[in-house]
């Protein structure tokens, strides 16, 4: 029998609200039908939230995170137009989403987007997600491939060029796809459904292209690590794998059970090789090329600070937005430092932080003298610097607990109580579906309810031992149904036991709950 979803797919297809956009506009969000307002319109990456009724968030598309200042400031004339209410998010996938506007302005709001070639089409839903891949694509100096226009062409075919594409629409779920050609597992390739990691063909390294991962992916009810296809394709071959694996997945996806619907459960009951016959059949041509060794051979980069660019002269500059949080007026000064340090080019990541790119040597120390930056530094603490954090319960109906200014007043009360001698990265999750990606980080926190006293209270279960980069794994559950209000005491002892923590001679006093839970 037909779950929920699948029912009203066949119903109507979610893209077709693209016509109606004018007409809900006209009507108001109250008027609209309950199944076009709660699920078709994230079809367009239009989320209505309960939390704000009458006021919505778009989710962007933003492949490979490239973004001009022109878009930048398109986007903060969005969220500006919201009042006291608007808020920017960058994502764990390198994008951005905007909150909280009427649905009245949706109409206009995408004709600013078409202008400056941006889209928010398909970004949401049994759609495939926002194209990751290496945020310094182009200017690293130590990059083995340029995976930008990749990135580009594969969303380009995904969506028809920001239009929408009908052929990808109905998959059974959601699907993750990272492209990278760098040496630091800069996508988190892993946890993708879809991954394109760097090797080359032979060991004397002539022929660069990718080996292919499958299957990767976060739930409230599984973890699941990508496996290996077990081919290696040249970076010609990218699109065309991409397209045959989402037709393949999109026909023979499960879809009875939402919670069975991902790709590595059609991987299970097919086995790998049944799956990669399919995929090359699809293709009309064979992946029979093996895996060759990976090129992942560095820790993970988190790119803040200043960095030399391939590019003689030039530096690329990572500052670091606390949970990735932004306004318009932030939205608006990062446009203008990019065009007056840069050539307008910045660079979203999957921390949630942002890169100014192509700044002169010359300009490097008036940049960092810039007021902005003492609110997004270049040089956070190692705390602060590791901070990351989904939406929480403020604005997400998932979620079960507050996690962005929850996570801060945290970070900041443990970084004025302690030194820590390396950058220990921190990940808040307000659900089990982990969009924060928890089980990637050295501590991480799933949102859930506990007891303390006897009475119910946020709490969240304890993941650690997340490793990124080379030889990278998913961490597992330490601690279940910890209180939030304990999390000064327990996460210090953590720092200190684990990650050589010294508690500073001033420690800071231990905060009550109310400065914990206080949003801001």
């Amino acid at each position: 029998m037909a779950n929920k979803i699948e029912t009203l797919k066949a119903e109507k297809d979610g893209l077709a609200v693209k016509a109606e956009i004018e007409r809900f506009a006209e009507i108001g969000w109250e008027a609209i039908a309950d199944d076009d307002l709660q699920h078709r319109l994230k079809w367009l990456g239009v989320f209505f939230r309960k939390s704000t009724p009458g006021r919505f968030m778009v989710r962007m598309r933003i492949p490979n995170g490239l973004l001009t200042s022109d878009q930048m400031r398109v986007l903060a004339s969005v969220v500006e137009k919201c009042a006291e209410h608007g808020v920017a998010d960058i994502t764990t996938r390198q994008n951005i989403q905007i909150r909280s506007f009427p649905i009245e302005d949706v109409p206009e709001m995408f004709e600013k987007f078409r202008a400056v070639g941006l889209t928010s089409v398909q970004s949401a839903m049994d759609n495939v997600r926002n194209i990751t891949g290496s945020p310094v694509a182009g200017i690293d100096a130590n990059e083995l491939y340029d995976t930008r226009e990749l990135a580009i062409q594969v969303q380009n075919l995904i969506t028809n060029n920001g239009e929408g594409n009908p052929a990808f629409t109905n998959l059974p779920r959601k699907f993750n796809i990272a492209i990278a050609g760098c040496r630091d597992n800069s996508t988190h390739a892993e946890i993708n459904d879809l991954a394109f990691v760097p090797a080359f063909k032979e060991e004397s390294k002539e022929t660069f292209g990718f080996n292919v991962l499958v299957g990767g992916f976060f739930s409230s009810k599984r973890i699941a690590a990508a496996v290996p296809l077990n081919v290696w394709v040249a970076p010609e071959d990218v699109v065309a794998l991409c397209e045959a694996l989402l037709i393949v997945f999109r026909d023979h996806g499960l879809r009875e059970n939402r919670q069975k619907s991902r790709l590595m459960y059609l991987i299970d009951e097919w086995g790998i090789e049944k799956f990669r016959a399919e995929v090359e059949k699809q293709m009309g041509k064979s992946l029979a090329i093996a895996a060759a060794k990976d090129e992942i051979e560095w820790e993970k980069r988190d790119h803040i600070g200043v960095h030399p660019q391939k590019q003689a002269g030039l530096n690329y500059v990572g500052l670091q937005i606390p949970v990735g949080r932004m306004y318009a007026p932030d939205m608006y000064e990062f446009a203008r430092l990019a065009d007056k340090y840069g050539n307008g080019d910045m660079r979203l990541t999957v921390e949630q932080n942002l890169i100014i790119t192509n700044v002169p040597d010359a300009l490097v120390p008036e940049l960092l003298r810039e007021p902005l930056l003492d609110k997004f530094p270049a040089c956070p603490d190692n705390l602060m610097r590791g901070l990351v954090s989904c939406t929480g319960n403020q604005f997400c109906p998932v979620a079960i607990v507050e996690t962005k200014n929850r996570s801060l007043a945290l970070t900041k009360q443990l970084s004025a109580a302690y030194d820590l001698p390396q950058v220990v990265r921190i990940h808040w999750s307000g659900c089990p579906n982990s969009c924060a990606q928890p089980q990637v980080a050295d501590i991480g926190f799933t949102g859930c309810k506990a007891r303390k006293e006897g009475k119910v209270v946020d709490g969240v279960d304890i993941y650690m031992g997340g490793t990124v980069g080379k030889d990278a794994h998913l961490g597992t559950c330490v601690m279940e149904k910890v209180p939030c209000e304990d999390l000064y005491e327990v996460v210090g002892k953590l720092l200190v036991d684990r990650f050589g923590a010294v508690p500073k001679q001033s420690g800071a006093a231990i905060p009550n709950s109310a400065e914990l839970v206080a949003v801001g």
